[in-house]
C-alpha cells in the first residue's frame, strides 16, 4: 500500500504537539536511554521498548486512559492509540519523522468495528513511510519491526469491511483525540472510539 503524506512538509512530522510532546523531559530522558547506534537501531529500540514495556490496557484489564507521550510513559499502560503516540514521540525527539496511521477492524465475526492505531516512519535519507505496530504481542499477534515487508499485529480483511487507511497523519485526528481526552476510563473509551476516520 502507496502511504500519502496529510502535510506535504516533512517538517510537520518532527513537530511537538499536545499529544506528541517529545520535549517534555521524560520523553527525552528514554529516548537519550535508548539511543545507541544508528538511526535504524534506535527506531527499532523505541518501537520494541513500548511493543515490550508498556502494556496495552486491554490486556492487563487497566482501566487508565493515557493519551500524551509523556503520560504513557509515565503511567506504562495505553490503548493502541496511547502507545503510537508515545512511539511517534520518542521517534521524533531523534529527529526521525514519524506520524500516526490507522486501519479499521473488526472482530473474529465482523462485528463491532473499531480504529486501530499504528506508526509510520522515515528514517533520513529514505523515500518511503514504513508501517510498524507498537500495540503488544500476545497469543495470536506478533508485531515485529520491519522496513520492508509490514508485520502488522492484523491484516485487513475486505470481507468484513476492514480498512487499510493510507494517510500519515502528522497529529492524531481530532476524533481520536477527543475520545481519549473525555474517556473517564477505558470502558467509556472502547464506547466512544470512532468506527472510521
Amino acid at each position: 500500500m502507496e502511504l500519502t503524506q496529510q502535510s506535504p512538509d516533512i517538517g510537520a512530522y518532527l513537530a511537538v504537539d499536545e499529544a506528541i510532546d517529545h520535549e517534555h523531559p521524560r520523553v527525552v530522558e528514554a529516548a537519550t536511554r535508548l539511543a545507541h547506534g544508528t538511526d535504524t537501531a534506535y527506531a527499532r529500540a523505541a518501537f520494541e521498548f513500548v511493543r515490550d514495556t508498556i502494556p496495552h490496557s486491554a490486556d492487563t484489564g487497566d482501566p487508565r486512559v493515557t493519551w500524551r507521550a509523556s503520560e504513557v510513559l509515565a503511567a506504562r499502560t495505553g490503548i493502541c492509540h496511547a502507545k503510537s503516540i508515545a512511539l511517534v514521540a520518542l521517534l521524533r525527539a531523534r529527529s526521525i519523522p514519524a506520524g500516526l496511521c490507522y486501519q479499521r477492524l473488526a472482530d473474529d465475526d465482523g462485528t463491532n468495528l473499531m480504529v486501530h492505531g499504528l506508526v509510520a516512519l522515515r528514517l533520513p535519507g529514505s523515500r518511503r513511510w514504513a508501517r510498524v505496530d507498537p500495540r503488544g504481542n500476545k497469543p495470536g499477534v506478533d508485531a515485529q519491526f520491519s522496513l520492508e515487508g509490514e508485520r502488522l499485529a492484523w491484516v485487513a480483511r475486505e470481507q468484513f469491511n476492514e480498512v487499510d487507511y493510507p494517510v500519515v497523519y502528522a497529529a492524531p485526528p481530532e476524533v481520536i483525540l477527543h475520545a481519549l481526552r473525555s474517556a473517564q476510563d477505558r470502558s467509556e473509551l472502547w464506547r466512544n472510539l470512532p468506527e472510521g476516520l
